[in-house]
């Protein structure tokens, strides 16, 4: 009888991550090998300036550092969002933070905007986040000069709630978001923009 060695923890959270498939996207969990890409594509400030968490510039060693932190976390589910043959385009996540709701965040490399990933993507988590995972509500957030954002999450049945300041790293300071919220009910009368697929 031989001993087995023991499998990463790392190993063992993707495993218990979902694939999530649409018409076009695979949405999976991301993996130490992926990081190049993730540099290549975060590493542009107009991304930065939206997202609250991402540096400028952004570097390997910050992708790395990223992607050993999301597969540690209890407390958030982040799916790479990828095109046929595992090419990597952006990320999307659900954090649950402090107050009623989870947050979904989402971001996309600049040569794959006005596609109509993100809105696909965000339905598919969307989908996850009260079918599966059995939230009750989500909440997000867009920087007020990000119109292309607030209209993913509006396409979504994302609710305004008002506008809240938050501190964006690549700034260094604060910065208005307007802040949206949706509800159970809603989702589930806007079912008809078509279930993900589960395959993992």
């Amino acid at each position: 009888m031989t001993l087995r060695e023991p499998i990463p923890a790392a190993t063992l959270r993707e495993a218990s991550i979902p694939v999530l498939e649409t018409e076009r996207l695979k949405l999976r969990a991301p993996r130490p090998e992926d990081a190049g890409q993730v540099a290549m594509l975060a590493n542009d400030r107009r991304i930065a300036e939206n997202t609250a968490r991402i540096p400028h510039p952004y570097t390997l060693a910050d992708a790395q550092t990223f992607l050993a932190a999301v597969n540690r976390s209890a407390n958030e589910t982040t799916l790479l969002i990828t095109l046929p043959r595992d090419q990597v385009i952006g990320i999307c996540a659900l954090e649950l933070r402090e107050g009623p709701a989870p947050e979904l965040g989402y971001w996309l490399g600049v040569p794959y905007w006005d596609r109509g990933y993100a809105t696909e993507a965000v339905r598919a988590l969307i989908d996850h986040a009260f079918g599966e995972l059995g939230h009750d509500a989500l909440q997000g957030g867009a920087r007020v000069t990000n119109p292309a954002s607030r209209r993913v999450l509006e396409k979504c049945g994302f609710q305004w709630t008002g506008v809240g300041l938050y501190r964006i790293r690549a700034l260094k300071s604060s910065a208005p978001i307007d802040r949206f919220r949706l509800e159970r009910g809603i989702w589930a009368s806007l079912k008809s923009w078509g279930a993900a697929r589960r395959v993992a």
